[in-house]
């Protein structure tokens, strides 16, 4: 009786420690690979955080998972700095037409309007045609492809950081905005990978 007694309490011991680690397994993750079975009580087995020689291995995300469905891109907001910089990659060298000089105001108007009229004068240009793409070869398609946008606001102050691929070679570019009567103006458009900035061509 007392054999068959302790047999009942060893089976139910051991199913409770079955049951306890499961939980805890669902909750802390499954335990590192090369654990030992026969690890002692308060040792994992894992090596130390950072241990000489060793990297750190990034955890592997669910099948199918991708960092787009995890974080969804927000919608443009009309009238938002973003919604003010999208039509310059969509359309090539909008940022030199006069049509679209609204969008601008000092110093990145001054420059524009100085290169406007040594347009007219006829010496030349001052300016590139697709300054929004960092002087780059333009490739639409590559360019939606990889195009992401950034958009930071603080009070009337607001900057735009825009990055995208062309070539296999990436590009930053930061446009900045002022609020004026309610609307974001474009005060200057800086190239983070070119290092240079629309504000400081000289176009006299």
């Amino acid at each position: 009786m007392a054999r068959r007694l302790f047999l009942a309490l060893s089976t139910m011991c051991l199913l409770a420690v079955g049951l306890s680690g499961a939980d805890a397994q669902g909750l802390l993750g499954a335990p590192p690979a090369n654990a030992p079975a026969d690890a002692a009580p308060g040792d994992s087995g894992a090596p130390p955080a950072n241990a000489p020689g060793a990297g750190v291995e990034p955890a592997t995300p669910p099948v199918g998972w991708s960092p787009a469905e995890a974080a969804p891109a927000a919608p443009i907001q009309p009238g938002s700095p973003t919604a003010v910089v999208r039509p310059f990659y969509d359309q090539v060298g909008l940022e030199i037409d006069p049509s679209e000089r609204s969008h601008f105001i000092d110093p990145a108007k001054a420059v524009l309007d100085k290169s406007d009229a040594l347009r007219k004068s006829g010496q030349g240009e001052c300016l590139d045609p697709n300054m929004a793409l960092d002087n780059a070869d333009f490739d639409k398609a590559e360019i939606d492809k990889s195009l992401k946008t950034l958009e930071a606001i603080n009070g009337d102050q607001a900057k735009v950081i825009v990055a995208f691929v062309v070539s296999g070679n990436p590009h930053r570019l930061e446009w900045k905005f002022k609020k004026v009567d309610g609307d974001w103006k474009i005060t200057d458009l800086l190239s983070v990978t070119g290092e240079w900035a629309l504000s400081q061509y000289q176009c006299e």
